[in-house]
Formats: C-alpha cells, sequence, structure tokens
C-alpha cells in the first residue's frame, strides 16, 4: 500500500513540475481599434487628405504612423477598413484604407500614430497579403 501511494504521489508531482516548466505567451499585444470588415463602409466612408508614413505589424496589431493637416487631431476619426473581398492569388489578398474624417481648419501637420487589431482579417492560410490602397504599401501578414 505505500509502494502505490509513493507510487501516486510521485506521478502526481512528475506532472505538476512538468506543467510548470511550459512556457506561456502572455505577450498578448493590446490595439487602439479593431479593423472593420464592410464593402459599403469601405467605399464611402471620410477619405480626408492623409499621408501613411510607415506600417508594420507586432502580432495582430497593425501599427500606421500617419500625418495629415489640423489643429492638434484630437477630433479625427480614424478608421481602417477591409473591402470584405479576398483575393485569391499566392498568397490571398486583401485590400484595406485607411479613412480620416478631418474637419479642423488649421494649418499645423500633426503626426499620429495607430494600431489595429487585425485578427478578423485571418482566412484558412497562415498568410495574407494585406493591400493599404492609400498607401501602396502590401504587408504579408503571418499568423
Amino acid at each position: 500500500m505505500k509502494v502505490l501511494k509513493l507510487l501516486i504521489g510521485t506521478i502526481i508531482i512528475g506532472l505538476t513540475l512538468t506543467y510548470c516548466d511550459k512556457e506561456t505567451d502572455n505577450s498578448s499585444t493590446v490595439c487602439d481599434k479593431s479593423v472593420i470588415v464592410d464593402e459599403d463602409q469601405y467605399n464611402n466612408e471620410p477619405n480626408d487628405q492623409l499621408t501613411i508614413i510607415s506600417a508594420e505589424l507586432d502580432n495582430d496589431c497593425l501599427k500606421i504612423n500617419f500625418a495629415s493637416s489640423g489643429c492638434s487631431g484630437s477630433s479625427w476619426e480614424v478608421k481602417l477598413i477591409d473591402s470584405g473581398v479576398i483575393l485569391y492569388s499566392d498568397p490571398p489578398q486583401r485590400n484595406l484604407r485607411l479613412s480620416l474624417k478631418n474637419q479642423e481648419l488649421c494649418d499645423a501637420y500633426i503626426g499620429k500614430e495607430i494600431t489595429f487589431d487585425i485578427g478578423d482579417l485571418r482566412i484558412n492560410r497562415d498568410k495574407v497579403l494585406l493591400n493599404l490602397t492609400n498607401s501602396g504599401d502590401q504587408i504579408l501578414y503571418e499568423y
């Protein structure tokens, strides 16, 4: 009986130590906003003048640095909108655009950085090419 208890205790301790050794990925990135997948919004949302300076991926977040004229940029309404259409190539492609509604009438040139959760753009492949139409950039999103 003592041998059985010792054996069970050893197994439990071994499993516990094995479980604790597993690395956990706590590097989840929190994005400012989420991408919108909607053909109507892609075609009809505001398209005020902006310049995309850079766009890069950080896990499932697409970080976009952009600039436009204005006073402070505090009233800007910014959205990342996907057309809802998947272009079947290798790799598949999606078209996105950065929508800006800017009613500020100042002459200052304001730069901003914003991140978008693009997890909803995943398809049944391990990657998709994102075409950021108002910059001409293509970004390979691998997941």
